[in-house]
């Protein structure tokens, strides 16, 4: 017997990286090349990576479980519906790499939600007819969603498992305000952005926590304030824009700030093809959520000139511009 939810994608944060947690604005959208699902088998006929993933779902039913006991859970979650799935095999199978900054947590828990949470204000995009979802409804959906998910990061934003619930991009004006954009229609141009695998994963708590602790020095906070909040938030009006001039000159901005601030957050080799590109405009690089590994994102004029470039690295285009 095979119980199977619906598929639920990867996502990428486009811009807002770090910046986001000092309310700049954020573009987050749903990337389908990755994509997981909850299925139930029966445990005998399990591989290990299936039994990892039904034991890695138990401890999320006990702590969904010490949230309700608590009230620190704003949904009617039927936590006993899931204990019984997990008992039979529950796993989440999935195809999107963990620690690699493109939402594995955040699709687990969009799944979660889904399956077990019965009273919802929004539906998937798939799903939705009529009017949009109101802002309020959104940032009460991302509320419940950062708690679900905050299992896995010891605190959550709720941002990751919002796209990949919605499935629909979303633009994060304030802490309190939200919109779901529309993406600018591609001109035909051979520019594109793009994702570069560094090939290890990593983990994001640390590398945030490495950056708050950094904010408490007054000349990183207001340099992260006064330079990297402006430059994101510009990229993000040029992108929505397609003002593809204006998008460049901030993202090659952006990333010379990142290579000069953000050392720690990029790994050791692939700091000379990060240069690289800022110095020849052939490509520029920025962070893929936290860094320090997994993805990076990349911007190019010239997809065929990229690959010259970057010939032996393993690269593939998400958006053309």
């Amino acid at each position: 017997m095979v119980t199977e939810s619906p598929l639920f994608h990867s996502k990428i944060l486009l811009f807002g990286e770090y910046s986001i947690i000092l309310h700049s604005m954020g573009l987050a959208l749903p990337y389908p090349l990755f994509e997981g699902r909850l299925l139930i088998k029966h445990i005998t006929d399990s591989s290990r990576r299936i039994q990892q993933s039904n034991n890695e779902l138990r401890a999320v039913a006990q702590y969904i479980k010490y949230k309700l006991k608590n009230n620190e859970l704003d949904c009617d979650f039927d936590v006993k519906s899931m204990e019984f799935d997990v008992a039979q095999g529950l796993f989440f199978q999935s195809n999107i790499p963990q620690g690699f900054g493109v939402g594995s947590s955040g699709a687990l828990t969009a799944s979660l939600y889904e399956r077990y949470v019965y009273q919802k204000d929004i539906l998937p995009s798939h799903l939705r007819k009529g009017n949009p979802p109101t802002n309020e409804e959104v940032l009460q959906l991302k509320k419940v969603l950062g708690q679900l998910e905050s299992h896995f990061h010891g605190s959550s934003s709720g941002i990751d498992p919002l796209i990949c619930y919605l499935n629909t991009p979303i633009l994060m004006k304030s802490k309190t305000e939200m919109e779901l954009p529309q993406l600018p229609k591609t001109t035909g141009a051979n520019g594109g952005i793009f994702l570069l695998n560094t090939g290890r994963p990593r983990k994001t708590e640390p590398l945030v926590n490495l950056f708050l602790e950094k904010c408490k020095q007054t000349a990183f906070y207001d340099l992260c304030k006064n330079e990297l909040m402006v430059y994101s938030d510009n990229c993000i009006r040029a992108f929505l824009a397609s003002n593809h001039e204006e998008l460049f000159e901030n993202v090659k901005v952006l990333s010379q700030f990142q290579y000069t601030h953000f050392e720690q957050m990029i790994p050791p080799l692939f700091r000379e093809i990060w240069r690289n590109g800022l110095e020849t405009d052939h490509y520029y690089l920025k962070l893929c959520g936290a860094g320090g590994g997994g993805f990076i994102l990349g911007f190019t004029k010239d997809i065929n000139v990229l690959l010259k470039d970057l010939d032996g690295y393993q690269l593939r285009v998400a958006y053309k511009l």
